[in-house]
């Protein structure tokens, strides 16, 4: 049976109660803000009235805050004023394209629940500033509103890494360049979910990936009367993405990976033989290495394609997110507490499961312990037409009261739980800085495939 509220029993304490109370006592706040960021959505590296919503009610609460500037988002850190890790909590600003959904706003919509998101974090600052909430706890907490989590529009991202606002297309691996993940121990979030009614669940991780643009170029020549004439640009990309098709029974079952192009340009008038056609994709995988490795199978397909029809093909590939690996001990930390708020018959955990959609949180975890389990509280598919926020309670005021609780658990006990966590926890990278050093060794950008004047072809389509 779902309890939904604080269970009655010794693994519970009043404090404990009384921290849920003081998120309780922020409702309305929490789900006018909900309502206020549905409306107004907006895809990554755009996200300014959202940004402007939640930086005045912060402000309004008396939180500092260190802005990102040219880009949106911010953070504020609380002190307990007695030494000990840093723990962050983050929430998500960006929507993102789904123009059938009823409710979208020229095209764009909160269709992955970011907005619950939000309203979960100012739910926590409010919470966090009632008297008696930082008791018995050492260390700090950091609350981050983060852009960009979804990838897309790449173009567009890409044109502001060409003007120097951005280095990196999502917005966690952004910040972690500008320092702002810097000092944080332990960092957790929770993602709104329309795909159990269970209050709370969670996986071993997600997929990681890697953002292709995949450019054709042939030869424009009159589609009706001189065909013979031209190199069929369109005709290349085609073959290229079923040549990556091919492929797909030699992926291994279990590094789950993905490959999916669209279209975004064709060619631009009928009777003309296309002489330039983009493609766009991801390349997903389980592990970094996977993800390596079967990233090479499908430009080595897309080179080939370019050379069957004596087209050229440049190859772009650009860091995307690294593999999300949920933090065991971290995890178990987690259940705990959502057990405390909702009852054991109203927590999944799947320890043995990978989602095989991906999040920069997964950047996240290859430097400190990390973990993105799920709330529930929305219906339909996400980023479907059907995606809508139909329980604000479980999606926004549960997860305030998870989040607020997993700073109790973290740092009470001169934080003892988080320092049993960082002990146990097996680091990927031994700084921040060393893995943006290494995930920008998968940027790409080259001609795959030239032709010489002597007639020789070279193909290169390998990093």
């Amino acid at each position: 049976m779902c309890i939904e509220t604080l269970l009655e029993g010794s693994i519970v304490n009043e404090h404990q109660k009384n921290l849920a109370l003081m998120v309780e006592k922020h409702r309305e706040l929490i789900f006018a803000a909900e309502r206020y960021i549905w409306a107004h959505p907006e895809t990554g590296y755009r996200e300014w009235m959202t940004d402007a919503y939640l930086s005045e009610a912060f402000e309004k609460l008396g939180y500092t805050l260190v802005k990102a500037g040219n880009i949106p988002g911010f953070y504020t850190d609380i002190d307990t004023g007695i030494p000990g890790p840093k723990v962050l909590i983050l929430g998500e600003l960006d929507a993102l394209y789904c123009e059938n959904h009823p409710e979208s706003v020229d095209g764009v919509v909160h269709a992955c629940g970011h907005n619950a998101q939000c309203a979960a974090l100012l739910g926590v600052a409010a919470a966090l500033k009632e008297e008696g909430a930082l008791d018995g706890l050492c260390g700090s907490v950091r609350l981050m509103a983060v852009p960009a989590e979804e990838l897309l529009e790449i173009e567009y991202r890409q044109k502001l890494k060409e003007q120097g606002i951005i280095k990196y297309l999502g917005g966690k691996v952004e910040f972690m360049h500008r320092g702002f993940f810097d000092g944080c121990d332990i960092a957790f979030m929770l993602h709104t979910t329309g795909t159990t009614e269970i209050p709370f669940s969670g996986l071993s991780g997600n997929n990681g990936c890697i953002a292709k643009k995949i450019t054709y170029k042939g030869k424009a020549a009159h589609a009706g009367g001189s065909p013979h004439m031209g190199i069929n640009a369109l005709y290349a990309a085609n073959l290229g993405i079923n040549a990556a098709n091919a492929l797909r029974e030699t992926f291994i079952d279990e590094e789950h990976v993905r490959f999916h192009p669209i279209i975004t340009k064709g060619g631009d008038v009928v009777n003309t033989i296309p002489d330039e056609c983009t493609v766009e994709s991801f390349l997903r995988g389980k592990t970094i290495d996977s993800i390596k490795r079967n990233n090479e199978k499908i430009n080595r397909a897309l080179a080939g394609a370019a050379l069957s029809m004596g087209a050229q093909v440049h190859l772009e590939d650009i860091s995307g997110y690294a593999p999300l690996i949920n933090d065991p001990v971290l995890l178990d930390c987690a259940e705990k507490v959502m057990i405390d708020i909702v009852g054991k018959d109203c927590v999944r955990i799947n320890r043995g499961a990978t989602s095989k959609g991906s999040t920069d949180m997964g950047d996240v975890s290859c430097v400190m312990p990390a973990i993105h389990p799920y709330a529930a509280g929305a219906v339909g598919l996400g980023h479907g037409a059907n995606y809508f926020i139909r329980d604000p309670e479980k999606a926004c005021v549960n997860a305030a009261k998870f989040y607020i609780l997993m700073v109790y658990e973290l740092l009470k006990d001169n934080g003892e739980q988080a320092k049993d966590i960082l002990a146990k926890h097996d680091y990927l990278y031994p700084s921040i800085r060393a893995y943006l050093e290494e995930t920008d060794r998968l940027n790409m950008s080259k001609d795959a495939v030239i032709y010489g004047e002597d007639g020789k072809i070279t193909v290169d389509y390998k990093n």
